[in-house]
């Protein structure tokens, strides 16, 4: 099997911390595997502030890439960071081999995370914002999840900067030969 460069980026609210066992088992078979926290997530969620973006977060795995020097990458990404990483696969696809989005946004230059979600979703992030959230973050809602998955997660889940929810994403023209799978979950 040939070694893979995998960087896997984490949804809202959360950190790298969440892809700690996939990446465990990604790199018993020989891959080199990242999981990045976002500025303003997980080990760095003393770093939000109101002026965190999605540019930031772009630039956060373009930094990364570039740094670590990766080539070939498979980058891998979930829930809002579909914003993230399509964002990254247009400013830098000679770096990337593969897109991987699970249960991801999927946007076009100009949408938001808000044009892409359905109204209710929105109008009830807005609220938590103005009610909970200091009128800039949107406050950790209450997962429903498999309860081992919930024990997990719980007390590491933070809150999410709302500017990158309402900055549009910009993108040039799309790369052409870049293979992307989709995987959605139910």
């Amino acid at each position: 099997m040939t070694m893979a460069s995998i960087v896997i980026v984490h949804g809202a609210f959360g950190g790298g911390w969440e892809w700690r066992e996939v990446a465990t088992l990604l790199r018993a078979r020989g891959h080199l595997v990242f999981t990045p926290s976002l500025t303003g997530f997980g080990e760095r969620v003393h770093l939000a502030t109101p002026e965190t973006s999605l540019e930031i977060h772009i630039q956060d795995i373009l930094n990364l890439l570039r740094y670590e020097d990766l080539h070939e990458v498979v980058l891998a990404c979930q829930s809002y960071d579909g914003m993230v990483v399509t964002g990254v696969a247009n400013r830098m696809p000679e770096r990337l081999a593969h897109i991987v989005y699970v249960n991801a946004l999927v946007p076009e230059d100009g949408q938001t995370v808000f044009d892409l979600s359905p109204p209710a979703f929105r109008k009830r992030f807005e609220e938590a914002v103005r009610t909970a959230g200091e009128g800039w973050r949107i406050p950790v809602p209450a997962f429903e999840d498999d309860p081992r998955i919930a024990a997990f997660a719980r007390g590491r889940y933070v809150a999410t900067p709302l500017r990158p929810f309402t900055e549009p994403i910009r993108l040039g023209p799309a790369p052409d030969s870049l293979a992307r799978t989709y995987i959605w979950c139910t």
